[in-house]
C-alpha cells in the first residue's frame, strides 16, 4: 500500500476512534462535563491528533450525532422496508429503536446531546417520526386502529414510549444495573394493544 493511502487510513481509523470515544464520553458525563482532554486521553491519543480531526467539541459533538442518525435511519429504512402489517411494522421499529438506546452508546449519546444542544441539528425523532406517521396513517386506511385512534395520536404515543425508554436506559446506567427498557417496552405494547380495561356490563 502506498504510503499516502496508508496515512489516510490510519487518519480514518483515528477520526472513527475519536467519534466512539467522544460518544462514551458525552454519554457518561453530558456535553458540559466532557473536555477535549477527556477525549483525548479515551480514545488513547494525544489532544494535537483530536483537534487535526475536529477544531472543536462542538464539533465533536457534531460528529457524534451524526453517527447516532445514521444509526437510527439505518434502522427506520430496514424496518419499513419490510413487509407485515403497518401497525404491527410500528411495534417493531420502536422496539429495534429502544434495542439501539440500550446498545448503541453513539445513539444513546445523541439522544442525550440532543437534550442539552437543543438547537444543535434536528434531533432523532427527525429520524424516525416521519416513518411513524406514514406507518400509522397506513395502519389507519387498512382499519388497524380502533375508532376514535387517529394517526397522531398513535405517533404522540410511541414518542412517549420511546422518550420513557431512554430515561429508563439512562437511569438503569447511571445506577449500575442492566437495562430492561426492552423488555419493558415490549409489556407495555402488550398492555396497548389488548387494552387494559376488562370488559364490563352495564
Amino acid at each position: 500500500m502506498p504510503r499516502s493511502h496508508h496515512m489516510q487510513a490510519r487518519a480514518v481509523r483515528t477520526r472513527i476512534a475519536l467519534v466512539h470515544a467522544a460518544a462514551a464520553e458525552f454519554d457518561r458525563h453530558g456535553y458540559a462535563g466532557t473536555s477535549m482532554l477527556q477525549v483525548s486521553k479515551a480514545a488513547g491519543t494525544t489532544t494535537g491528533a483530536l483537534t487535526f480531526h475536529f477544531g472543536s467539541k462542538i464539533e465533536l459533538a457534531d460528529a457524534v450525532q451524526d453517527l447516532g442518525r445514521s444509526a437510527v435511519r439505518a434502522v427506520v429504512d430496514r424496518v419499513t422496508a419490510g413487509a407485515g402489517p403497518p401497525l404491527d411494522l410500528i411495534v417493531e421499529l420502536t422496539m429495534h429503536l429502544a434495542r439501539l438506546l440500550e446498545d448503541d452508546i453513539a445513539v444513546r449519546s445523541t439522544a442525550r446531546l440532543m437534550r442539552e444542544r437543543p438547537d444543535s441539528r434536528p434531533g432523532l425523532s427527525a429520524c424516525w417520526l416521519p416513518a411513524v406517521g406514514e406507518l400509522a396513517r397506513h395502519a389507519h386506511r387498512a382499519g388497524q386502529l380502533r375508532a376514535g385512534t387517529s394517526p397522531a395520536a398513535l405517533a404522540s404515543l410511541v414518542a412517549h414510549l420511546l422518550t420513557g425508554t431512554e430515561a429508563r436506559t439512562r437511569t438503569a446506567l447511571e445506577e449500575a444495573r442492566k437495562p430492561d427498557a426492552v423488555e419493558q417496552l415490549r409489556q407495555i405494547w402488550d398492555i396497548t394493544l389488548h387494552g387494559i380495561c376488562a370488559d364490563r356490563e352495564a
